[in-house]
């Protein structure tokens, strides 16, 4: 790669987004103004609402009856502030003055006094109710929490109240010969905050801080990620950019320099604004006469560094990510709709760093974007850890080269760059100019992959929470039915589509051998991530055993073993798989076909080995050209767990490298022997019988 040509690139993007007058308004001025207009009008509006709610006049009407001993107290301390005096002074009532009794009637009751709430007639209305338990008296006070005033003057009231109620326990108290004090307080109940400054202030910032950077660095790269994407073949440039003697990944990597430079300018403009933000503040607070600890800043050095670091490898990662996402888009309004609900995803997982008690463990380090976030409230809170630190910072570089790598894919995909119309969504042609046969696109296949996706979390779950293996068979259904009305309704070709064609005997071998070695290094893959992630790991097997528990063994066999191997094969490797083959290189469809089967299983344990598995299903289609190999490998793999769950000891006695709750390290070098062995010998029986033919 030339260093010199990428920097020419670099300079010639950037000089292209910065013509853009309104792009830089956006992406560095509005930084520096735009958290000051929020402290100002913030404080502007809380201002005028605090003084309106001051001010105010707030009307009560208050029930009179036989027994309301407190009546006159009670007029006496809102009409004529008589408020009687307590011992205990921490709840003295403020701004009484602001409540008025504009009614007293003996005939009003609680239907009355609702019908004036809800007509703003009132703000409050005290009534009395049925005696407690103890014969007490309750006197009730009821307000509209929807309405301000009518929940500010409900406020008041209760400290009228609760005044009234401690003045006359203060009262019996003393009639008795005892002391009020030490009957309703007999002990002292003190506190102290051995917190300092620094420490309450990096509290502070660690649950706002992350957040605000996540937004900055999203705002900042989303912009040039979709002008030196979608932009760029929205104007028509990037032909002539592709004709320019340079590389592709000279191309590529001028253009992630480009959205990543301008994102970490625009993150540390943010950061600027803050802090110039938080240094007012503190010079108004002094201003204004109000006496605090100083803050020692130099503490703050280290999470300084770290948190830009932080904002240096986090703006690799976004700008990858979403030119990934907007490489795929032929115009900048399609890009916009394609990252939208990236921003939203990261987003609500920016709030992470809002939530206690979440540790950055090794775990949650891995994690994009909650990484992120947990290390900065860490860092702010002085919890120094370098191999957390080195480990997040770490992963995000490398989930940025990954996305890099694969933006280099896309960028060597014509069919990608320059649509061909096999991204398009059918559904929502006119069914009268749709043509008959062939196969799904690659927009119907993520279309159908949202939907059902959706269709299984709610509906799904609550068929299976309803109707046990019931509701496990309707989910399958759910599976099985929504594709092939998709491709009825598309006139799409069903046997192209879900690959119905006939296979060799051989290939059906080749399926078994790499079924079961997948088997067995599934097994392997489940044991490591159950031991990094055990309550998951127990929260799969309570749910699939629940669902599956009480029924005889041919009917969960059907529901467990049968139905999958048929309506999730002609959905991911019939549907989908025909899709993405259609667009993409076989290798990229198969690996996205396996991730989108182990995400479709919600389950970080299993997603790993339902993603193996769905590569190897993948795979037998393609180099068979046919679904009923895969078929019989997942009903063989789903069956042998349903044998398990029914005859354990049967797998104790005879087959104990599959019976053993935790495996010696003998047992899993033979599964892993045994797996790679039995999974190569399928994969070159497979490749031997390959017809050589799309399906």
């Amino acid at each position: 790669m030339r260093y010199k040509v990428v920097k020419t690139l670099i300079k010639k993007e950037l000089l292209d987004v910065i013509r853009d007058k309104k792009a830089v308004v956006m992406m560095l001025i509005v930084p520096l103004v735009i958290y000051p207009l929020i402290f100002f009008g913030t404080m502007a509006v809380m201002t005028a609402i605090q003084t309106g709610m001051e001010q105010n006049e707030y009307k009560v009407a208050i029930q009179t009856a036989d027994g309301w001993e407190w009546y006159d107290a009670l007029i006496d301390a809102i009409d004529k502030h008589n408020y009687p005096e307590t011992d205990d002074t921490s709840k003295e009532a403020e701004k009484i003055d602001q409540l008025k009794v504009v009614r007293t009637d003996e005939e009003w009751d609680y239907d009355k006094g609702y019908k004036a709430l809800q007509a703003e007639e009132i703000d409050a209305y005290v009534m009395i109710s049925s005696q407690d338990i103890d014969a007490r008296p309750v006197y009730r006070i009821i307000y509209v929490s929807s309405i301000t005033n009518s929940t500010y003057a409900a406020d008041l009231l209760k400290d009228i109240m609760n005044k009234l109620n401690r003045a006359e326990s203060e009262r019996l108290i003393r009639d008795n010969g005892m002391e009020p004090k030490l009957i309703l307080s007999p002990i002292v109940i003190d506190s102290k905050d051995i917190a300092s400054k620094e420490q309450t202030t990096g509290n502070l910032l660690g649950m706002v801080l992350p957040m605000l950077l996540i937004i900055s660095l999203l705002m900042g790269t989303m912009y040039p990620a979709i002008d030196t994407t979608a932009g760029e073949k929205e104007r028509g440039t990037l032909e002539t950019l592709l004709t320019l003697p340079v590389s592709n990944r000279e191309i590529i990597i001028g253009k992630f320099f480009t959205v990543a430079i301008i994102g970490i300018a625009s993150a540390l403009l943010n950061l600027l604004s803050m802090a110039l933000m938080g240094i007012y503040m503190m010079k108004l607070i002094g201003g204004l006469g109000i006496t605090t600890e100083p803050v020692n800043l130099g503490r703050f050095i280290p999470a300084i560094i770290v948190t830009i670091l932080a904002v240096l490898v986090f703006s690799l990662f976004i700008s990858a990510l979403t030119m990934c996402i907007a490489a795929f888009a032929k115009s900048y309004k399609e890009a916009n709709n394609y990252i939208t609900p990236m921003t939203l995803v990261v987003m609500l997982t920016g709030y992470i760093a809002f939530i206690p008690n979440i540790d950055l463990n090794r775990k949650m380090s891995l994690v994009p974007v909650a990484n992120i976030c947990l290390l900065v409230k860490n860092i702010l809170n002085f919890k120094y850890d370098m191999s957390i630190i080195a480990l997040v910072l770490i992963s995000n570089v490398i989930y940025a080269i990954l996305a890099v790598l694969f933006l280099g894919r896309v960028y060597n995909s014509e069919g990608i760059l320059f649509d061909e119309g096999r991204s398009g969504i059918q559904l929502f042609e006119r069914r009268s100019n749709m043509t008959k046969g062939g196969v799904p696109t690659t927009g119907d296949a993520w279309f159908l992959i949202c939907v059902a996706f959706m269709a299984v979390i709610y509906l799904g779950s609550l068929l299976q929470l309803k109707l046990g293996l019931g509701g496990v068979a309707g989910t399958q259904l759910i599976i099985l039915l929504l594709p092939l009305l998709f491709i009825i309704y598309t006139k799409r070709s069903i046997r192209d589509t879900y690959s119905f064609k006939k296979a060799k005997v051989s290939s059906f071998i080749a399926g078994l051998l790499l079924g079961f070695g997948t088997m067995f290094l599934g097994i392997l893959l489940t044991v490591f991530t159950s031991s990094l992630f055990p309550a998951d790991a127990e929260t799969a097997s309570e749910g699939l055993g629940s669902a599956l528990s009480g029924s005889g063994f041919f009917a969960t066999l059907f529901v467990a073993a049968v139905m999958p191997a048929v309506g999730e094969e002609m959905m991911f490797r019939g549907f989908i798989l025909a899709a993405f083959k259609k667009r993409y290189k076989i290798t990229t469809a198969i690996l996205l076909v396996a991730v989108v089967f182990g995400v479709y299983h919600m389950s970080v344990v299993r997603f790993f080995t339902t993603a193996l598995l769905g590569a190897a299903l993948a795979l037998t289609v393609y180099y068979s050209g046919s679904i009923f190999p895969a078929m019989l490998m997942h009903f063989c793999n789903n069956g042998v767990a349903v044998l398990q769950m029914f005859y354990p000891e049967f797998f104790i006695n005879h087959v104990p490298i599959l019976g053993e709750e935790k495996l010696s390290i003998s047992s899993a070098i033979i599964l892993f022997l045994l797996g790679t062995v039995l999974a190569a010998a399928g994969i070159l029986l497979l490749r031997r019988n390959h017809r050589g033919k799309e399906v």
